[in-house]
């Protein structure tokens, strides 16, 4: 092991220590009453980056309106560490935002206390993101305390409302562009997990997404089907048979020209899918007690998951759902689903055909109810070359720590500061996850294991060394 990795390795109370102090701060961006906590997670993680070393400021974002009240926004953390002309600069991109959490939810333990459990440590952010952000101030402090010259430069941004939609990120990224991080020659994010719980990922693509409401208005107000069943158009009615028009039961879109955007698949990817370490009914398991997957061929699983586009129905606003028989009429509902986006889908382009799709539906049902879709949010999706140069020196780090060559994966859901990064830096990004499959990021009972902890610490250090290597 090189002096670094050592020093990673003999140092782990240490930084299990270090993790715990992030846990214990209930930075949840979500809750106006734990707002302080964000900002003072941001703080900590000032004073642990000036503490090695690192030229640090606090980019103030202004306010936002939560609850009824204005709150102000957490800072964004930018930092500096190396300001060699003569080596590459990497972006590293984190957040130290969590979503919320309460022992009452089903946690086994307090979330915003660290436990540890064998190889198993459990707390709120532990995966998401603070062990990530963390594992680099570990590698960070391996490099101070070993006088080891880090062989490259370093930028952090560092932001507190990822989970609460990274407000004010994107327009602060474009404007450093051409000011802090100017001078970035590639971008690494650790905040996806691998694939499976046995072999490491590589991720080099994310899929968009757009929301769409199909929203139908009847009369005025609830009706009494007794008295007016078989006399009016029902809404209800109107929005089922539209959202039945969407997707067919085995996932493929039925809207006319979304799946013609498509890029075809070359040899190259689909050999990817089928060589990746991916079991379909070990996956099914952990969803459902009987089949459930579209297929169960493995490459075809995997695709439906990561490259080509989906459609989700999620529900209907204003609709009866309590226990019991309610006879009512619905005045006016909305209907909601998503699409998940792939490369060369653009967002208007696909709210025009899920317009004109509708629309030419909508005169089938011989309705009176009056009917509009809106477009409620939309993202396009990401793509990176996984044999730049970038996703080559994180696949030797992974190679010479875990042993194993990376499943180079694309993702189902997204990180829209990604394509931000990307497309206003002209630069790579790597996506190199530290968790696991099954660290439940978002749910109870969250976890990142000891292992991945360490090893990932020095997957870092390893990626960095690559990096000082390559012309």
């Amino acid at each position: 092991m090189s002096a670094v990795s050592e020093y990673i390795e003999q140092h782990q109370q240490e930084f299990i220590s270090r993790l715990r102090e992030a846990v214990e701060i209930a930075s949840v961006s979500g809750e106006i009453e734990r707002r302080p906590q964000v900002i003072k997670m941001g703080h900590w993680l000032k004073a642990q980056l000036e503490g090695l070393g690192g030229h640090v400021r606090m980019i103030d974002i202004g306010t936002q309106q939560l609850e009824g009240h204005t709150v102000a926004l957490p800072p964004v953390i930018l930092a500096q560490v190396g300001r060699d002309a003569s080596k590459k600069t990497i972006t590293i991109y984190g957040h130290y935002d969590v979503q919320p959490a309460e022992l009452s939810d089903g946690w086994h333990s307090d979330p915003f206390q660290l436990t540890v459990e064998g190889d198993v440590m459990r707390g709120r952010g532990s995966t998401d993101d603070k062990g990530p952000v963390v594992g680099w101030l570990n590698t960070l402090s391996a490099y101070t305390h070993t006088n080891t010259p880090l062989p490259v430069n370093l930028k952090f941004v560092f932001e507190g409302m990822e989970e609460s939609g990274s407000e004010g990120l994107d327009e602060l990224v474009v404007k450093e562009s051409t000011g802090f991080l100017k001078d970035t020659d590639a971008v690494c994010i650790s905040d996806n997990y691998w694939l499976t719980n046995r072999k490491p990922a590589l991720t080099y693509g994310l899929r968009g997404v757009s929301y769409f409401e199909i929203c139908v208005k009847g009369p005025r107000a609830d009706l009494h089907s007794g008295v007016f069943g078989g006399t009016v158009h029902e809404p209800m009615t109107d929005v089922v048979k539209l959202m039945s028009t969407l997707v067919d039961t085995d996932g493929k879109i039925t809207i006319p020209g979304l799946n013609e955007m498509v890029e075809p698949l070359s040899k190259e990817e689909l050999k990817r899918y089928e060589d990746m370490d991916f079991d379909v009914k070990e996956y099914q398991d952990t969803i459902a007690d009987h089949p459930i997957t579209i297929s169960d061929d493995k490459a075809k699983v995997l695709m439906g998951r990561m490259r080509y586009p989906s459609l989700s129905l999620h529900g209907i606003e204003g609709a009866f759902s309590g226990s019991g028989a309610k006879t009512v009429i619905p005045c006016g509902v909305k209907g909601k689903f998503s699409i998940r986006l792939v490369p060369n889908m653009d967002v208007d382009k696909v709210e025009k055909l899920v317009q004109k799709h509708l629309q030419s539906e909508q005169k089938k049902l011989n309705t009176r109810n009056v009917v509009e879709v809106v477009q409620l949010s939309g993202g396009p999706a990401w793509v990176a070359d996984p044999n730049h140069w970038n996703f080559l020196a994180a696949a030797k780090a992974i190679k010479t720590v875990f042993g194993v060559e990376p499943d180079r994966t694309r993702e189902g859901g997204s990180i829209p500061v990604t394509l931000t990064f990307d497309e206003s830096l002209k630069v790579n990004v790597c996506l190199l996850p530290m968790g696991r499959a099954d660290d439940g990021a978002h749910s109870t009972n969250e976890k990142l294991n000891i292992s991945n902890y360490i090893q990932g610490s020095k997957v870092f250090a390893e990626y960095l060394e690559n990096i000082a290597m390559h012309d």
